[in-house]
């Protein structure tokens, strides 16, 4: 028969523990990550596009074919599988992808990578992966660096209006995949309705440039040029003069590029400091571009 504890032993052990801390939990130390959590947001056009990664470094250790296998899925970065986020359709490298919140994972190859749009599981790794979830496919050709990338990084570069490129890039590899946006689709219409409008305050310069940069109908283009400088085009006429003076000197129309150009040398010249020098220095450009 078990003979019980007198409660004042209980009373007397619970004490001592609580005095020497024997079943306290252990402090909270914070230590840093092996694999930092990162997160790059970059708008492209119209577009916001976002991818939450986690960043792994070489430490003297070979990365494809090596630490991370070729032709084998990887969760393309460290801890949690990438997260990439498009806040409108884009295409991948040609493929087209809907907006959304995907895991981004890959097939490092020695030629040839294939990136991988997943349906947004919020998995640890690659270790649930499914290619039943896939939403795309890419292929993407692996470029040689001439030096290394110590920690592994994704890049948002080649700004455009309507593309750039996302770049993975980890030892001496650099994976380029092109994003591509339809934004002439998109905003055509609307500048075209406001335009025609009778909206008082039209975005004349704004719609006049994205023509010019794309394109479009300079005809359009210039005649909106037109009627902002026929208005009370303000402090910055000399800006619209030289945007006028680009869209005429696209347009073939020499004459008019130089008179435009000229108009605004002579706005520009009563200014002080940077910006007289910025614009004398434009517009002299497109004259010289008219000989």
């Amino acid at each position: 028969m078990t003979t019980p504890i007198p409660r004042s032993c209980l009373l007397l052990i619970a004490g001592l523990v609580a005095a020497t801390g024997l079943f306290a939990q252990a402090p909270k130390i914070d230590f840093p990550q092996a694999s930092p959590a990162a997160t790059i947001k970059q708008r492209v056009g119209l577009t916001d596009v976002e991818v939450s990664y986690s960043r792994p470094s070489m430490k003297g250790r070979v990365i494809f074919g090596g630490l991370v296998p070729y032709d084998k899925v990887w969760r393309t970065g460290a801890n949690s599988a990438t997260k990439l986020t498009l806040s409108t359709a884009v295409k991948l490298n040609g493929t087209a992808v809907p907006a959304g919140t995907y895991e981004l994972f890959t097939i490092p190859g020695k030629t040839e990578w294939t990136v991988i749009i997943h349906k947004d599981m919020s998995q640890w790794g690659s270790y649930t992966y499914d290619a039943k979830n896939d939403v795309a496919r890419i292929k993407a050709t692996p470029i040689t660096l001439p030096s290394a990338y110590e920690s592994f990084t994704i890049g948002i570069n080649d700004l455009r209006d309507e593309s750039a490129t996302l770049n993975l890039l980890w030892e001496n590899t650099r994976v380029p995949v092109k994003i591509e946006l339809d934004l002439v689709s998109t905003l055509v219409p609307q500048i075209e309705a406001v335009m025609a409008s009778d909206e008082p305050k039209k975005p004349y310069d704004r719609a006049a440039m994205f023509y010019l940069d794309h394109n479009l109908d300079l005809k359009k283009a210039a005649a909106w040029m037109d009627a902002l400088l026929a208005g009370q085009p303000g402090e910055y006429a000399f800006v619209f003069h030289y945007h006028k003076a680009l869209i005429l000197a696209k347009a073939g129309d020499k004459a008019g590029a130089l008179a435009a150009a000229k108009q605004s040398l002579d706005l520009v010249s009563k200014m002080q400091g940077e910006i007289r020098d910025e614009y004398t220095q434009k517009n002299n450009a497109v004259i010289a571009s008219l000989h």
